[in-house]
């Protein structure tokens, strides 16, 4: 069976243009996928825990293992990425996903906690490459000014992939009533869910094969002489966008991991736990929505000033969020998730801008600095415990702070290199 050319080109003042709404419609459903494939393994997590019968501490050591695979895998991945090209990038992280995920299996039948682990780090490492594979491509199918637009566009739609993607994990995992209580009862029901996430990620890396998806030429090494000769570590907007990437998920998984016991202070909500989980929707949801947003506003503005304005919004609301209480803090806590929208995609396509043939490297550096998922929340709960939980958000504020200052200075950074 032969390869679907979707590679078309129009004629545009005598000159021939490339025509990337195929590949770039077949790119963004993979986003949806894989952000959908993906959180449903958070969905699994609390029926995993009661079968291996997991401490809280043991249970912190799924999200170690997650994170720890960003930090391990980015950088050979990049390596990879840059030797395979971006379509084969992206065949080895659909394989390697659905690797992890068959290996669920042996882990429920021997019950071991340790393949527990190893299967959810192969599972993270596949999502990895796929992360380095995917948002450097997506950025280069079409201009480089809107680069963060179409960035933004496919993130919306992993966003509404790990949107819809708890709901329907519920109904799957534990049925229309919700119920943990299931999931005590055999580690046998683990077992199907995980191989149909194998079938599906399998299935996804089929339909990609048989795609002709187009070259970026201008990241080959030979047709970049220049940059050949030159080290990412002289890419001063690069270097920059990966401690800005480091605080942005930092920033946002902490406030995220710490919603339900904010909500549940007497001063602000007093809600219980189930109640409290319920508004996080609102957190997430709201980053989906600004992502399609925008995806439309940065046809018109520049990058860094939304980068900037987010990150300036983002500081209001936390501060807000410290020093009051009631409807107002919890609601501003809330809309933190519409300002963090654009910040990834758009941190990560302004990084990667004139990179050439060193930009699958730069991927991988980026996409590293997402361990600040597994630090900065670390760093909040210490505050958290030692001064209190209110307090402790001045820690992803500093961080905001920083990809503020990220947005008002990527342009004269870029110009150095």
């Amino acid at each position: 069976m032969s390869e679907i050319n979707t590679k078309q080109s129009f004629s545009v003042n005598g000159q021939q243009k490339k025509n990337y709404l195929f590949p770039l419609t077949a790119m963004t459903t993979l986003f949806f996928l894989w952000g959908f494939i993906t959180v449903l393994n958070d969905v699994l997590i609390p029926r995993l825990k009661s079968v291996f019968d997991l401490s809280y501490f043991e249970a912190m050591l799924v999200q170690f293992c997650f994170f720890g695979a960003y930090f391990i895998v980015s950088l050979p991945a990049g390596i990879l990425v840059k030797q395979l090209g971006y379509k084969k990038g992206i065949l080895t992280g659909l394989v390697v996903a659905s690797i992890g995920c068959m290996l669920f299996y042996p882990a429920v039948v021997v019950h071991e906690y340790w393949l527990f682990l190893s299967a959810l780090f192969v599972l993270a490492s596949g999502i990895t490459v796929l992360q380095v594979s995917a948002n450097p491509y997506v950025a280069a199918l079409g201009p480089e000014k809107t680069a963060s637009s179409r960035l933004n566009l496919a993130q919306a739609l992993n966003a509404l992939g790990t949107t819809v993607g708890p709901y329907v994990g519920g109904l799957l995992f534990f049925g229309a009533a919700g119920s943990l209580a299931v999931s005590a009862v055999s580690a046998e029901s683990v077992k199907i869910p995980y191989l149909l996430l194998a079938v599906a990620l399998l299935s996804i890396a089929i339909i990609f094969a048989f795609i002709k998806l187009p070259e970026i030429e201008a990241h080959k090494d030979n047709n970049d002489q220049q940059t050949q000769t030159r080290s990412l570590t002289q890419a001063p907007h690069l270097t920059m966008g990966v401690l800005a990437i480091f605080c942005y998920v930092g920033g946002e998984v902490a406030i995220g991991s710490f919603l339900v016991n904010y909500f549940g202070e007497a001063h602000i909500a007093g809600l219980e736990e189930h109640s409290a989980a319920k508004l996080i929707s609102y957190y997430w949801g709201g980053a989906m929505v600004g992502r399609f947003i925008g995806s439309a506003l940065l046809q018109k503005i520049a990058p860094s000033k939304a980068i900037a304005f987010n990150a300036c919004s983002v500081i209001v609301l936390l501060l807000i969020t410290i020093f009051s209480d009631g409807d107002i803090a919890l609601y501003s806590v809330l809309a933190v998730g519409l300002f963090n929208s654009i910040m990834f995609p758009t941190i990560f396509s302004v990084a990667i801008e004139r990179l050439g043939s060193l930009t699958s490297k730069g991927s991988g550096w980026l996409c590293l600095a997402i361990v600040g998922g597994a630090l900065i929340p670390l760093i909040q709960g210490y505050f958290a415990d030692t001064v209190n939980i209110q307090a402790s958000f001045f820690v992803p504020m500093l961080c905001y702070v920083f990809i503020a200052w990220y947005g008002l200075n990527v342009v004269k950074l870029a110009k150095k290199w």
